[in-house]
C-alpha cells in the first residue's frame, strides 16, 4: 500500500510538515501486518500552475480524457496520487484559505475526474481515504469568527465528491518564528506563543498521529 502526504507549505520541517509526518507514522503503526510505503510530497519544490481551462480532460476522444493534459512538474505527482491507497493533504492558512500551491494541486487533481453529467459523477481511477491537516496562526475562536470552517468544509466537500470525505484536523495558534524578537510581530505575545508551542502543539501531533491510525480503518 502507498500513502502520500502532500505538503502545501513552503517549509519542509515546520508545523504542517511535522503534523503530516505524524499522520504517516500513525498510518504505518495502525497496519503492522501490511506493507505500507509512505512518501511526503513538497509542492514548493515543483514548478507548475493551476488549471489552465484547456478542457482536454473533458474532451471526448482525447488521450487526456479524465486526466490533466498539462505537462509540467506536477504531472508525475498527479499520476502517483491517482493510484494512491490514501492521501493526507496539509496546508497552512494564508489569507483565510489554503496556499496557492495546494489550491492549484487540487484543481489539477480533482477537476479531470469530475464529469459534466447530470450527477457530476466521478471517474477517479479509485476511491481512497483522505485527510486534511490545516495549520494556522489564529486561535480557534478567531478561526470560527472569521469563517474558516466554512472554507474548510467547501474544500473537503469537493475532495469527498471525487475521492472520499477527508478526516480533518485544525492546528491553531501555531508558532511562526523561532525568535519573535527578530521580527515586527509585537501584535503577538512571544511568551504565550512559546507556551502554546510547548503545551498544545504536542497534542496536535498526537491528533495527527490518530488521524493516520484511523485513515485505513474500515
Amino acid at each position: 500500500m502507498k500513502i502520500y502526504a502532500v505538503n502545501g507549505s513552503p517549509r519542509k520541517n515546520h508545523n504542517t510538515a511535522i503534523l503530516l509526518q505524524q499522520a504517516l507514522a500513525g498510518a504505518k503503526k495502525a497496519c503492522p501486518d501490511k506493507e505500507i510505503q509512505t512518501e511526503i510530497l513538497h509542492l514548493y519544490d515543483l514548478q507548475y500552475t493551476g488549471c489552465r481551462s484547456c478542457f482536454a480532460c473533458k474532451r471526448l476522444g482525447s488521450p487526456s480524457y479524465g486526466s490533466c493534459a498539462v505537462n509540467d512538474d506536477l504531472k508525475p505527482v498527479l499520476q502517483k496520487l491517482a493510484q494512491a491507497d490514501a492521501i493526507i493533504f496539509g496546508s497552512p492558512i494564508f489569507f483565510g484559505s489554503i496556499t496557492g500551491q495546494m489550491k492549484a494541486l487540487l484543481e489539477r487533481l480533482l477537476f479531470p475526474f469530475l464529469v459534466y453529467d447530470a450527477n457530476y459523477s466521478s471517474i477517479a481511477p479509485k476511491k481512497m481515504p483522505t485527510a486534511f491537516i490545516y495549520t494556522m496562526n489564529v486561535p480557534a475562536a478567531k478561526m470560527a469568527e472569521m469563517g474558516y470552517p466554512a472554507t474548510f468544509n467547501r474544500i473537503e466537500s469537493y475532495i469527498g465528491r471525487i475521492l472520499s470525505r477527508p478526516l480533518s484536523l485544525q492546528a491553531n495558534d501555531t508558532y511562526q518564528f523561532d525568535d519573535y524578537s527578530k521580527y515586527k510581530a509585537d501584535g503577538f505575545s512571544a511568551a504565550e506563543k512559546a507556551k502554546h508551542r510547548e503545551t498544545v502543539f504536542p497534542i496536535d501531533c498526537q491528533k495527527a498521529f490518530a488521524i493516520g491510525e484511523q485513515l485505513l480503518q474500515p
